[in-house]
């Protein structure tokens, strides 16, 4: 009995959703070189892939951090606290590192600023007065306006008052977590063909100049992971365990970050990350929990991200940003990392929260977004890595610290 050929469409579906997202990529710059003339039909799906995200991107923070704060479980062992403090000093260090390359190497994108409207703070009293105001808005209205700094506002307090509801309220919230993410992930799929459009439209209006752009701000962000694997998360190490960090970072990237880099995943690379702590004999009952507790809050691929592309976007719109404001956009990267959702490109939905700081208009931010999701062949991959291996790292730095003997690298 013979097995029939699969058809060049089941092919495509069986594809994963990097490799989907290169051929639309692809299609799109064949589209623009072949008809140029033509890139204004296929317009509309960039358009349609746009909206969908500016739709589900307000209700995924606000139900995801609601859910996770409501959810979070008393009295975790005291002696996962310095791996926490690794987690969220390795963040902000990630964060501000995006800062300082983007002021070294300034990027503009080319976006449709004509949605771009209101006066932009000049200085951190304007930033903090509007983020005080943005804070107490309406919870409605923030929904309804993707006031993402009100939406975050929100979903912490009802999270913190949740924590006192019944097992069945927190069941149901984790349930409505679930389902959003169950949306995104389909708003997500229709990536490829939203790339198609975007990368085709904006290539018959602005010419290939336009992906010079694009190939810098990438060179940008993964630049600063790297950065950030090799110097920042060796010296934390180091500061930890006061010797040579180098043979525990080179086995955290070779048997972590690799796999992670391409699964696109810390979820799906615990795992991985599991066993691995297992090889390195690191506490049970620590790892148990900082590992899948990492894959949820260390993020610092996506503070990078969310930093890069929000001062990329001061920067295309001539926004002023000082020192003071740079200090607090990266406070609010590290926090808004730690609610990235499990879905491929969850960071980058996160930056119209970022760009709510400078008064950034979500119409802009979106396009931002979108601009992200064509550089998230590479950008997506490059930041799970970093972000799945730097939990099995600071949770061996954190346990050979507490526990006073040398790790054993040759198990592994």
């Amino acid at each position: 009995m013979t097995t029939a050929t699969p058809t060049a469409f089941q092919r495509l579906k069986r594809m994963s959703l990097i490799s989907q997202i290169a051929i639309g990529l692809v299609l799109g710059v064949v589209l623009a070189l072949v008809a140029p003339g033509a890139t204004g039909s296929v317009a509309l799906l960039g358009d349609i892939f746009i909206t969908a995200l500016k739709a589900v991107a307000p209700v995924l923070v606000f139900v995801l951090v609601t859910a996770a704060i409501a959810g979070h479980k008393r009295g975790q062992p005291t002696h996962i606290r310095p791996v926490l403090m690794l987690y969220l000093l390795g963040t902000f260090a990630a964060a501000l590192v995006a800062v300082m390359a983007s002021f070294a190497f300034p990027t503009t994108l080319v976006l449709d600023t004509a949605a771009a409207s209101g006066n932009p703070p000049s200085s951190i009293i304007g930033v903090l007065r509007n983020l005080l105001l943005s804070a107490v808005s309406n919870p409605v209205k923030a929904l309804m306006e993707a006031n993402f700094i009100g939406i975050l506002a929100w979903a912490i307090a009802l999270g913190i008052a949740l924590r006192h509801a019944s097992e069945s309220t927190r069941t149901v919230l984790n349930d409505a977590a679930n389902a959003v993410s169950w949306v995104v992930g389909v708003v997500i799929r229709f990536a490829p063909i939203g790339i198609f459009g975007l990368v085709a439209a904006t290539l018959g209006d602005s010419g290939f100049d336009a992906l010079i752009g694009y190939g810098r701000l990438l060179l940008i962000i993964v630049g600063c992971m790297l950065f950030v694997a090799l110097v920042v998360n060796p010296a934390f190490v180091f500061w930890k365990l006061r010797c040579n960090p180098y043979p525990l970072v080179f086995t955290c990237l070779r048997e972590s970050a690799i796999t992670a880099f391409f699964t696109r995943s810390s979820a799906a690379n615990i795992p991985v990350n599991m066993a691995l702590c297992k090889r390195l004999g690191l506490h049970e009952d620590t790892y148990s929990i900082s590992i899948p507790l990492g894959a949820t809050i260390n993020m610092a691929g996506a503070a990078i991200t969310i930093s890069v592309m929000t001062l990329a976007a001061t920067h295309t719109l001539g926004i002023p940003v000082d020192m003071p404001t740079a200090v607090l956009l990266c406070i609010v990267s590290s926090l808004a990392a730690a609610g990235v959702s499990g879905v491929a490109g969850g960071s980058l939905l996160l930056i119209p929260m970022a760009c709510a700081l400078f008064g950034i208009e979500a119409d802009v931010a979106m396009q931002v977004v979108a601009i992200g999701f064509v550089i998230s062949v590479v950008q997506d991959s490059a930041e799970t890595a970093l972000n799945s291996s730097t939990d099995v790292l600071f949770t061996a730095a954190a346990c050979a610290a507490e526990s006073g003997e040398p790790l054993n690298l040759e198990r592994v």
